[in-house]
C-alpha cells in the first residue's frame, strides 16, 4: 500500500496526541501535521496538500463541517473525513452536502478507523453511527423514485415563498438558530415555517424531506 499522508484537525491536544499515536503506529500512515481549529485545517491542507483530512466538527473560529465546503469549493484533492461525538442524521447529511468522503465517532475502535481512512484514500465513502448504510447511499447515490414535472409542479406550488427560501437554508445544512440568524427572524418562526413546508412536502424528517427536494429538483 502507498504511503497515506494524514492532517489532524481538533481542538483538543488529548485528542490530537491519542490520534497521532494510533494512526502512527500503523505502517502505511503518516501524520504530517496538526490544527486546532477550522480555518488552520484549510490553511494546513492548502500548504501540506495531504492525502487525507481527520477533522471535528465543534471548534473555535470555523467548524469542520464549514472548512470542509471550503476545501471543496476550492477543488482541493485530499478527501475529508468529518470526527464526531454526534451520530444524528442532521451532522451526517451536513457532512455529505459539505463534501466530506467520511464520517466516524469518537468512541471508534482502531480497526474501524484504519479501514475508514483506507477506503476513502482508495476513492470511497466510510460513515459510522446509527445512521443505516441504506440511507446513506441513498442520499450519497441520489437514488429517489422518478416524479413527473405535473407532481413536481402541484408540490412545490404548496410552498410560500418564505418556505421554499427555509427549505434551501435547510438542504444547504443550516440549523434552525442559524437561519434564523439568517433572516432576522425567531427560532421559533423558523420551527413554525419548517413544521409547515413538511407537512405540505408529507414529510416526517429529514432524510425524507431531503430525498422529496431531489425530486423536486432543489
Amino acid at each position: 500500500m502507498s504511503q497515506i499522508n494524514i492532517l489532524l484537525v481538533d481542538d483538543h491536544l488529548l485528542v490530537r496526541n491519542g490520534l497521532r499515536s494510533l494512526l502512527e503506529s500503523e505502517p502505511n500512515f503518516t501524520v504530517v501535521g496538526e490544527g486546532t481549529n477550522g480555518q488552520e485545517g484549510v490553511d494546513f491542507t492548502l500548504e501540506l496538500k495531504p492525502d487525507i483530512l481527520i477533522i471535528d466538527v465543534r471548534m473555535p473560529i470555523m467548524n469542520g463541517i464549514d472548512a470542509v465546503a471550503q476545501l471543496s469549493k476550492l477543488g482541493t484533492s485530499t478527501r475529508s473525513i468529518i470526527l464526531s461525538m454526534h451520530d444524528s442524521e442532521e451532522y451526517i447529511l451536513k457532512a455529505i452536502s459539505a463534501g466530506a468522503s467520511g464520517y466516524l465517532l469518537k468512541d471508534t475502535n482502531k480497526d474501524e478507523f484504519v479501514k475508514a481512512i483506507t477506503n476513502v484514500y482508495n476513492g470511497g465513502k466510510y460513515f459510522s453511527g446509527d445512521t443505516t448504510d441504506a440511507i446513506v447511499k441513498s442520499l450519497i447515490n441520489g437514488t429517489t423514485p422518478q416524479r413527473t414535472v405535473a407532481n413536481s409542479y402541484n408540490d412545490t406550488s404548496k410552498l410560500t415563498k418564505k418556505e421554499s427560501e427555509i427549505l434551501e437554508f435547510i438542504l444547504n445544512g443550516f440549523t434552525n438558530l442559524e437561519i434564523a440568524e439568517k433572516l432576522g427572524k425567531s427560532k421559533r418562526t423558523i420551527e413554525t415555517h419548517r413544521f409547515n413546508l413538511m407537512k405540505k412536502l408529507d414529510v416526517k424528517n429529514l432524510v425524507e424531506l431531503s430525498k422529496k427536494a431531489q425530486e423536486l429538483g432543489f
